[in-house]
């Protein structure tokens, strides 16, 4: 065998770089077990164990291992298998434009930003892109001529480089950079933060070619201070603060308004203002004390567009903001504050923070004490000048932490911040400002929240479908393939090292998805196998030795292996391109499975296999019972077609009826909304659930928001969506919903849960386990790059067919089956969600589902194609249809044992791997058993019907070798 020394030299160097990759994983997992049998489920003993054993080296001669380096070095986890949560953040980027503009109040600026942000809401451009769209459109309409280097647009002293004859191009290229600039300051403000949280193995990431920054952080519990850690901008503001007389008079003008235009607020007629703003209760500076029940409607009011109008002069420009957190004194109410605004609603103190402390004032509350920079100092000392004996509000984030009374100026930056803070907010506090402020504010557009128990859950359900699959295909093959099978086997285990290994030295994250690509690129794996097998049984049964055989085996299946594998890369590569999250998990340790697999399974099982072979040893590739199986079959599929499509035909209509009459159940990654994933301690009635919930979570006029609750799994366990709130994307909002969840299941939950209890589920208690969120501006990203994902995934199939079989009937016939395969695949969907036992959402995993069974539909298209090509040369005697007929029946062998192998793996996931991965191996499963189906009686079938054309041609009956009808040209 030709490069023999190559493939040897690569296989140790790869062994070996794979060994020292794992090991650090092996050595931490080794540790943590002694620790957990020492200490059990006593978390302090097990720290102290922990620590213990952390000073223990281990030294292998080639490497030394200690826990603490062994530990940041080991394989990564996702959140499914490890809990904790991953965020996507969003930059406000009119923020940035604002402050690039020096806060400018031009009307083309301010009509700009508006219609921008309305575009956004269903555009993929970045913002700015957009934004420079419609400056040009209001510009025009307007017939203003501003050039973007105008003083009041982008040439002002913020950005230096912009001269008076800048020109518009360049101003754009210019903007485009300072922007990128502060996401890129952003992302380190976030790493600093989150470093001084002391979470292990992290995930801080910007998203390509958009504001936004991922951040994932394994193992953590307290979510609620990791989403006001990641959001707060930690610009301090300092306003001036408007006092009751001033604002009273447009309250009860307000109340009056909400009684005769209450549909155009968006709520109750009946709805009592003046008496909900409970102005009688103050006890601070603020202008109304509200039942934390009533934030909303009182939002909803001050926020419409009657209540914006009806704004009298002197607080045209205020800005109506909640204190940071309820009064000790007070704990059901919300004080609300009338900040004194102006044109540009700048802050008149805007300062950075030097350094803050933690303290305690006179009285012995908890406090910030904190030094401003030199330009902050300066502005403080003319604030407070102007405001001795009147209030000032500290704010963060458009929430008043304090609005004390000036006592007099202060002239050196010094100054304290009270807000009623627990020991553990001072300190994130001061943490979150020590970091250094972010250039904008953030919000999180899109969240995944993992239990610890739900991960420890997935990782023994991950592992369980995993040995069930590993085990099904070794038992399969070596039934099927004997002693061959035997060499299949170990170079499939040698491949799952490797991809661990590769995965591992990448820093990849083995996600659940991630599992479920490795199982496939075992399938993978199999398929390649099984093509050399039945090419080297089809060479035996021709009389050669086998030596020969084996030889003329790997020859004629290679082309047809890489044919089926680049097809799959192609659409791998997409999914990694369009995907996110887990699904790029899964498309990474697909490509690595299905690079590995032409490695191990072509060259390495080679290698081993002549090794044995030039010995003069012998090797069976089959065994007793399967020697002749599917030897002498043959079947007349072309001239059969013509049922095919009849059945295929009522298939489609029926699908394409389902979808416009029943519609799908999209999931939230495409509408928007939240979804928790809630247990309890004995089974629950999911529509009595689902009805008190919706009474909840009315919206500020009486109408309820979406609530659907279903089973998940099992009878003890509920999905609950709903989009309330969703355009909310505050922290506030966060808990708002759970605190109304909580309200509606309270019923069917342990006497003495609380909240907190109900927010952190573990295997002690019910509770909530998951949770996932998307933004409606997220979830449009989101559908949109799902679409284009197939799409391009189509077209590039299609392309790469026509270049390697030089004939355009092949290319429609392969994507003529991929789409009877999707439009199939839809309407099942469509046809049984809402009965199934199972989620079947139209949603990220689903698109991932779609795109593999593409590439697998593809890989099985191709081999028919390939055996159809070779005939093509070989067989000239044959009619068009005899051809095909011999190519299909010649590798049905093949088609089988490869569709039955990888629908039993698929079977062990979806009957073992867990409620999360169910949906989306059910998908897996429809689309492998119709991608069988299709690859022979619609792409095979279409390629035919276009490159007969008009000719006629005596449709073959038995095995043919030549018929008297017209013979195929060349």
């Amino acid at each position: 065998m030709q490069g023999k020394g190559l493939v040897t030299l690569v296989a140790i160097v790869l062994g070996l770089i794979c060994l020292n990759e794992l090991l650090p994983s092996f050595y931490a997992n080794k540790i943590e077990k002694e620790a957990l049998a020492v200490a059990g489920d006593n978390q302090q003993k097990y720290q102290e164990e922990i620590a213990r054993l952390s000073k223990d080296t281990l030294n292998l001669g080639f490497t030394k291992l200690n826990y603490v380096d062994a530990k940041a070095k080991e394989m990564k986890l996702g959140l499914d298998l490890k809990g904790g949560i991953n965020v996507l953040l969003e930059i406000n980027q009119r923020d940035l434009v604002n402050d690039l503009t020096n806060y400018s109040t031009n009307p083309v600026l301010i009509e700009a930003l508006n219609r921008t942000e309305k575009v956004q809401r269903n555009s993929t451009k970045l913002f700015i892109d957009d934004f420079f769209t419609q400056f040009d459109a209001v510009n025009k309409e307007k017939g203003t001529n501003l050039k973007l280097a105008d003083p009041e647009i982008f040439g002002n002293t913020n950005l230096t480089e912009i001269k008076f004859n800048t020109t518009d191009d360049q101003v754009r290229n210019i903007v485009r950079k300072k922007i990128d600039q502060s996401v890129g300051t952003a992302y380190e403000v976030i790493r600093t933060r989150i470093d001084k949280m002391g979470v292990t193995q992290p995930n801080v990431q910007r998203v390509a070619g958009t504001g936004r920054i991922l951040v994932e952080m394994p193992g953590i519990k307290d979510i609620d201070r990791v989403k006001k850690m990641l959001a707060t901008s930690a610009k301090l503001q300092f306003w001036e603060v408007q006092q009751v007389p001033e604002v009273y008079p447009y309250f009860e003008q307000l109340g009056q308004l909400v009684r005769a235009k209450s549909d155009s607020m968006g709520v109750k007629a009946n709805t009592d203002l003046v008496k909900a703003l409970q102005i009688n209760t103050l006890r601070s500076n603020g202008v109304a004390n509200v039942k934390l029940s009533d934030t909303a409607i009182v939002n909803k009011i001050l926020n419409s567009e009657v209540a914006i109008k009806a704004r009298p002069t002197n607080i045209k420009y205020t800005q109506f903001m909640w204190g940071y957190k309820p009064e000790r004194e007070d704990p059901n109410n919300l004080v609300l504050y009338a900040i004194r605004g102006n044109i540009s609603q700048k802050a008149p103190v805007d300062g950075a923070v030097e350094s803050s402390n933690v303290s305690y004032d006179q009285i012995g509350r908890i406090v910030v004490d904190m030094q401003m920079d030199s330009k902050g100092a300066k502005e403080w000392k003319t604030m407070t000048g102007k405001n001795v004996n009147k209030p000032v509000a500290v704010t963060l984030d458009n929430r008043v932490y304090t609005a004390p009374n000036v006592q007099g100026v202060i002239p050196d930056g010094r100054t304290q911040i009270s807000g009623n803070f627990t020991q553990q907010e001072a300190k994130d506090l001061t943490d979150v400002l020590g970091a250094g402020k972010l250039p904008a504010g953030a919000k999180i557009v899109q969240a995944d929240v993992v239990g610890p128990s739900l991960g420890a859950e997935s990782i023994q359900a991950g592992v369980l479908s995993f040995l069930i699959a590993f085990a099904v295909i070794i038992v399969y093959i070596i039934f099927y393939y004997g002693g061959a099978g035997i060499y299949a086997v170990i170079a499939m285990i040698i491949n799952l090292f490797y991809i661990f290994g590769i995965m591992d030295s990448i820093d990849a994250t083995l996600t659940l998805p991630g599992i479920a690509g490795i199982v496939l690129s075992m399938a993978m794996a199999v398929d390649a196998n099984v093509i050399i097998y039945e090419r080297t049984k089809e060479e035996l049964f021709r009389g050669k030795s086998i030596l020969e055989a084996y030889k003329d085996g790997f020859k004629h299946a290679l082309s047809a292996i890489i044919d089926g594998h680049l097809t799959t890369l192609i659409t791998a590569v997409i999914l990694y391109i369009f995907g996110t999250g887990p699904i790029q998990g899964f498309a990474v340790t697909l490509i690595i499975g299905l690079i590995m697999t032409l490695f191990t399974s072509v060259l390495l099982s080679r290698l081993m296999i002549f090794n044995r072979l030039s010995k003069g040893k012998s090797l069976s590739v089959w065994t007793p019972m399967t020697k002749n199986a599917f030897r002498n079959v043959w079947i007349d599929f072309i001239g059969k077609r013509k049922y095919a499509y009849i059945f295929s035909a009522i298939l489609m209509i029926i699908s394409i009826a389902s979808i416009a009459v029943n519609g799908f159940k999209f999931g939230i990654d495409f509408t928007g909304g939240r979804n928790y994933v809630v247990r309890f301690e004995k089974p629950v009635n999911a529509e009595k659930v689902e009805a008190s919930i919706a009474k909840l979570m009315q919206t500020a006029d009486g109408k309820n928001s979406a609530v659907e609750a279903k089973t998940f799994g099992s009878g003890n366990q509920l999905k609950i969506s709903t989009d309330y709130l969703i355009d909310d994307e505050s922290l506030k909002a966060d808990q708002t919903v759970e605190q109304k969840i909580y309200e509606g299941v309270k019923a069917d939950l342990p006497a003495n849960m609380t909240l907190a209890d109900f927010k952190s589920a573990d295997k002690a208690h019910a509770g909530i386990v998951s949770s996932t969120k998307v933004g409606p501006t997220v979830a449009d990203d989101i559908k949109t790059g799902g679409s284009l994902a197939v799409l391009a995934s189509l077209v590039g199939i299609f392309i790469y067919i026509l270049v390697r079989f030089d004939k355009w009937q092949f290319s429609l016939g392969a994507v003529a089956g991929l789409f009877h395969d999707t439009i199939v695949i839809l309407g099942v969907y469509s046809l049984f969600y809402k009965i199934a036992p199972f989620n079947m959402e139209i949603n990220q995993d689903f698109i991932a589902a779609i795109l593999t069974v593409i590439g697998y539909s593809i890989n099985d298209t191709v081999i028919i194609f390939d055996r159809i090509r070779e005939y093509l040369r070989e067989k000239k005697a044959l009619t068009l249809a005899g051809l095909f007929d011999d190519s299909i029946s010649s590798t049905i062998g093949r088609t089988f044992n490869t569709s039955f192998t990888t629908i039993l793996v698929i079977l062990a996931i979806f009957i073992f791997g867990g409620e999360n991965l169910r949906g989306f191996m059910f998908c897996l499963l429809v689309g492998i058993g119709f991608g069988t189906y299709s690859s022979i009686f619609i792409a095979s079938a279409t390629a035919y019907d276009f490159l007969r054309g008009k000719k006629k041609e005596e449709i073959p009956h038995g095995k043919t070798s030549v018929d008297n009808a017209e013979i195929v040209k060349n």
